[in-house]
């Protein structure tokens, strides 16, 4: 009873469906049978209704019923509920028992089948006798059916089986073994259903109909029973609404029962069943808060109904059982769609569930210890071999009275349980509780109930002597607690992992959990600590350690027999262990004294020790391993002779160490890659103690924390202090080998800002400021590395002034040897930079040289270097505009073929030092001069900052086949700066000029006329008229009249002038007003070129011109009055 008396039954837990029993099916031998079987059975989907088949043989024995009872006035009930009940109508008595049966209704021998078919109906009903079980026919007919109606044969032979078989024509039915096989039984499936649902609708009233008969004061149990089977019988027809209500009736009624001592586990597990439908149901409609404060309300009326004393473990057993099912419940519901959340969720009931375990084994350790031998014969087993009542004992079934019918059978009957309870392997129920409540506290992510919990599973661990899996469970949550610095818990935890580790005598472990019993973080006592230094110091020398208090005797002897194994063994005196990840008794800080160290100094660094137990501590040994391994041999301290090195408690011991750093290391890093203290000795057990990098452990990082804080609160006092203080010391890591300090000066001098392709000039001064000769100097000079890579296309540096270089020098130059420098030597070196492209550069200079130098006694070459930077700006010298004019000085968008143009240039300086333009000269592509010579205008010019130097240059277009876009060519500019000397190469800008539009001209007219004119005076215009075209041209000419002018000539005239040829018109203008005066306007118009309009044409002749005042012949007395 003791192991499997509280596990639910597991008809209680399934889902209760329609129970629906097949007959008349040979699924073995017939494929038919066979493939209507597995219809009804195989992937049945949710969407079908709820039904548990069953094949039966024809003649099969169905459960006999009672005798009804048409009275209970006499009647005492001897249980609540009898065991088998559940089962028998979830699995034995059926709701509905189908016959198959093989008959067509054309079939030949129809009298003699349909007979037949009415004795199996017969034999079905005899095996039935009592039961208000449905029966109905399923005729397997080879042939697809016609509708209702039309098969007039059909329904009369229906009938007529009907009334053979004592049947309703709604329990016939057909099933054709065609195609459709699956859609004929979903649709028989449904007929049975409803045939079932009338069963349940049946035996609930039948049931009911028993309450007028009872009465409260005998029939107490019967109210609770009939609850549960009217439940029962709802969740059957699926009716789960109704089946809540009935179970929360049945729940409220078994609590009003009288409780006594012979009855109390009874009522317990009725009530413990009732509860577990009425949360399994409630999960099930998707209200958890209502199954929830079900489960709170069951647990706060049954956690005090103990019931026996001598078996309180029981009761123990029966709270972790309700816990367990309902957090399984929970489980199942969030599997199914239900959110469960950080503060609700099935892990507190996993968690509670194992507490009322560990209740059950403390009680049971405490009751059955004094039980004597199991007694014979045993009366916890009787002759039926079971229970007949849910909750009875075994020896008093049926039993109802306070009092027991036989005291010393009774007493017999707890002595057993109590012998069964002892050998029940409570640490095993314990753990898997912890364990599914684990997963769930992980799933939630709540990481402090998950160690918690794990704490639990180790100590249980220990308790099962199952060390090596509790020792792993605790060494994985000690992390965990060292890292929050529950310093409490942690020391817990570790005395548990001692106790572990000296039971499994493992020695690493063993040492290792001594040193953190031992070290800051322990909360242990004084006397403690030295029990357990004294037996760290056994272990150390070879020595089996003295046994753990509060271990098992039996096990204590089997670890003294394998701690003696551990001792012979040779090959093992040697440990090395890790001890960054822990808080050991000795505490260890390193760092280098200074973040870097140049070549011609010592690198220093120092080692902090310090102890935290109660004796002091010797050891052999201390070791530092760097990057480079070649410097460890300088840092090594050993023990001298027989004497070994101590630390005293609480007191920081400090050990120095230096060494030269090699050449070659200049511009690494030299780090500390770990420390090793050796404990022990050759002749007992060595262990190395080993940290990583500088030292530290996990509490050092919050403890510099605290103390960098106190020491920022309080100010400086720390400083005053003769003992150093632990936690206020950093630790430096790493250092860095720099070259030696230069001693020689790099000058620079320069103009900003650099113009754009100019050789701008840098000087640089060396000087050396050594002792002693510096030797194998070079230059590094040019655009520093790491800049946008368009610079280093656009940067070119020389040391060659005399010429422009071109574009293969290169940006940087390397290593450029400049010899030998004696102590206050000067060099000087000028390098020039051409930079294409504007915008801001930085130039490195770097010198570089090797001097010979001494360092505590040795010689070394040291190799030191200079580097100076400067950051130069390149502008633009200056700016050029190009327009093309007409002769008149009118701005031209396009340009007239072999008409004479205008092209004006301009350059502007915007350099701020004065520029010399040495020359200019025109590179024309499509176009020639309209002079006989071109010769630049610019030539030995000075240009100060924001000054113009303009040309002008008279071009033509010549005719020509090509498009009307031509290139005009490019203007080319000699200049330098003024301030240069007269030997720096002049730098050669090119400008190209801009595109133009072309256009070609039917007619070019140009005027003859003087340059002015005077009032009343003739003044002759001769107008020059071009043919420019291949073809005879008209011309039409008129002059417009004007006030200014009177004028003599033609007024309208009408021309033909032959290709390429010239007329020329004669005009005598007579002025009228002095001034400005616009000329008559001769309109023009080509009949024959209707591309030509008069404004176009005329663009050519002059608008306007000066007319001076009349003369006068000046005599001497105006002249005198003047």
């Amino acid at each position: 009873m003791a192991g499997s008396q509280w596990e639910l039954p597991p008809e209680l837990c399934c889902r209760p469906m329609a129970f629906v029993a097949l007959t008349g099916l040979d699924v073995v031998y017939n494929a038919v049978h066979r493939a209507i079987w597995d219809a009804f059975c195989a992937n049945r989907r949710a969407d079908r209704v709820p039904i548990s088949f069953k094949v039966l043989p024809g003649d099969h024995e169905y459960p006999k019923c009672r005798t009804k009872r048409t009275s209970y006035e006499w009647y005492i009930p001897k249980g609540i509920l009898k065991t088998g009940w559940m089962n028998k109508h979830l699995n034995l008595v059926p709701a509905l028992v189908v016959l198959f049966y093989e008959l067509d209704w054309d079939d030949p021998t129809w009298k003699e089948k349909q007979s037949e078919c009415a004795t199996k109906v017969e034999i079905v009903r005899t095996s039935l006798q009592g039961r208000n079980t449905k029966v109905a026919v399923v005729l397997i007919q080879k042939k697809t059916p016609l509708p209702p109606g039309e098969d007039l044969v059909a329904s009369e032979r229906a009938a007529t089986l009907c009334n053979a078989c004592d049947l309703s024509g709604k329990s016939l039915f057909v099933l054709p073994h065609t195609d459709h096989l699956v859609g004929y039984i979903i649709r028989l499936e449904n007929a049975f259903y409803e045939h079932a649902q009338t069963y349940y609708y049946t035996e609930i009233r039948r049931v009911k109909s028993h309450k007028e008969f009872l009465n409260k004061t005998t029939h107490q149990l019967l109210f609770v029973r009939h609850q549960f089977k009217i439940a029962f019988f709802s969740e059957l027809k699926q009716d789960t609404q109704n089946a809540l209500k009935y179970y929360r009736t049945a729940y409220s009624l078994v609590h009003e029962l009288r409780a006594h001592e012979t009855n109390m586990l009874e009522i317990k597990t009725m009530a413990g069943f009732i509860n577990y439908k009425i949360c399994r149901l409630c999960f099930q409609h998707n209200t958890p808060l209502d199954a929830i404060a079900q489960f709170r309300k069951h647990i706060d009326l049954c956690k005090k109904k103990i019931g026996s004393a001598e078996l309180a473990f029981e009761h123990s057993a029966w709270m972790s059982k309700q816990f367990q099912s309902f957090g399984e419940l929970f489980d199942e519901a969030i599997k199914l769609g239900l959110t469960a959340i950080q503060t609700q969720n099935p892990g507190f009931y996993y968690q509670q569930a194992a507490c009322y375990s560990q209740d059950r084994k403390q009680l049971a350790q405490q009751l059955c210890q004094s039980a004597a031998s199991l007694p014979t014969p045993e009366p916890a087993e009787t002759q039926a071999g079971g229970l007949d009542f849910y909750g009875q004992r075994p020896w008093r079934q049926g039993h109802q009275s306070i009092d027991p019918p036989d005291a010393e059978k009774e007493k017999t009957g707890i002595l057993v349980l109590q012998i069964k309870e002892r050998d029940v392997p409570h640490s095993e129920l314990i753990i898997a509780l912890l364990s599914n409540a684990v997963a769930q506290f992980k799933k939630y992510k709540c990481p402090r109930m998950k160690s918690h919990l794990m704490v639990q599973m180790g100590e249980e661990y220990y308790h099962a002597k199952d060390y090596t899996k509790s020792l792993k469970l605790l060494d994985y949550v000690m992390c965990d607690y060292r890292t929050e610095r529950w310093w409490a818990l942690l020391s817990a935890i570790l005395t548990t992992a001692l106790r572990c580790a000296y039971l499994m005598a493992s020695v690493k472990d063993y040492i290792i959990y001594c040193m953190e019993l031992l070290g800051r973080a322990s909360t242990l006592k004084e006397e403690q600590k030295l029990r357990i230094e004294k037996n760290l110091i056994k272990v150390l020398k070879n020595e089996v350690p003295e046994a753990e208090p509060e271990c098992d005797p039996s096990s204590v002897t089997a670890a003294r027999s394998l701690w003696s194994d551990r001792m012979a063994l040779a090959g093992s005196n040697e440990l090395n262990i890790e001890v960054q990840d822990y808080i050991p008794f000795i505490q260890c800080k390193a760092r280098f004294q200074s973040p870097s160290f140049h070549v011609d100094q010592p690198v220093q660094l120092q080692v902090f020790l310090r102890a935290d137990c109660p004796h002091p501590v010797s050891f052999n040994k201390l070791s530092i391993s760097l990057s480079n391994q070649e410097y460890n041999q300088w840092c090594v301290v050993e023990s001298a002779g027989k004497e070994s090195m101590s630390l005293e408690p609480g007191k920081t011991q400090c050990y120095n160490f230096s060494f030269v750093a090699k050449t070659e290391d200049v511009g690494k890093k030299i780090e500390m890659t770990g420390i090793e203290v050796m404990l022990g000795s050759d002749s007992g057990r060595c262990v190395f103690l080993s940290w990583r990098g500088a030292g530290g452990d996990v509490a050092s990082t919050h403890e510099a924390l605290l103390a960098s804080r106190s020491s920022r609160r309080w100010g400086r006092g720390v400083e005053a202090r003769q003992e150093l203080d632990w936690d206020s010391l950093t630790m430096q890591p790493s250092t860095m080998v720099i070259s030696r300090v230069p001693k020689i000066s790099v000058q620079l001098s320069h103009q900003p800002p650099a113009l754009t392709n100019e050789m701008y000039c840098i000087n640089l001064t060396v000087q050396s400021q050594e002792e002693g000769v510096a030797k194998d100097v070079k230059l590094t000079a040019g655009l520093k590395p790491g800049q946008e890579a368009t610079l280093g296309q656009t940067t070119h540096v020389t040391l060659d002034g005399s010429k422009v270089c071109d574009d293969s020098a290169p940006a940087l130059l390397p290593d450029l040897p400049l010899g030998d420098l004696n102590p206050g030597q000067k060099l000087e070196i000028c390098v020039h930079v051409k930079c294409v492209s504007t915008g801001s550069r930085v130039f490195l200079f770097h010198v570089a040289y090797s001097i010979d130098t001494t360092v505590e006694g040795r010689q070394i070459v040291c190799k030191c270097h200079k580097d100076d930077t400067v950051t130069i700006e390149t502008v633009v010298p200056f700016e050029v505009s190009a327009k093309f004019m007409s002769t008149k000085f009118e701005q031209l968008d396009r340009l007239a073929v072999d008409i004479p143009f205008l092209l004006m240039t301009d350059i502007l300086s915007t350099s701020p030092w004065p520029l010399l333009l040495a020359s200019s000269s025109l590179q024309l592509l499509t176009m020639t001069t309209n002079t006989p010579q071109l010769q630049s205008q610019l030539q030995e010019v000075v240009l100060q900052t924001d000054e113009c130097a303009s040309e002008c240059f008279c071009l033509r277009v010549p005719p020509m086949n090509s498009s009307n876009t031509v290139a005009t060519g490019q203007y080319l500019i000699s200049w330098r700066r003024k301030s240069s000397g007269a030997d720096s190469p002049l730098i050669q800008t090119t400008v190209t000029l801009p595109h133009v539009i072309l256009e070609t001209v039917p007619l070019y007219i140009h005027a003859d006329l003087p340059s002015f004119g005077r009032v009343r005076e003739s003044l002759s215009v001769r107008y020059h008229i071009e043919n420019r075209t291949a073809l005879v041209q008209e011309v039409e000419m008129a002059v417009e009249p004007s006030d200014a002018f009177m004028f003599s000539g033609l007024k309208q005239v009408r021309l033909r002038i032959l290709p390429g040829s010239e007329q020329q018109m004669l005009y005598n203008y007579y002025p009228l007003m002095a001034g400005y005066q616009t000329l008559p306007q001769l309109n023009i118009s080509l009949p024959r070129c209707l591309t030509a309009n008069t404004h176009s044409l005329r663009r050519f002749l002059p608008q306007r011109i000066f007319v001076k005042p009349q003369g006068r012949q000046l005599d001497e007395a105006s002249i005198a009055a003047a």
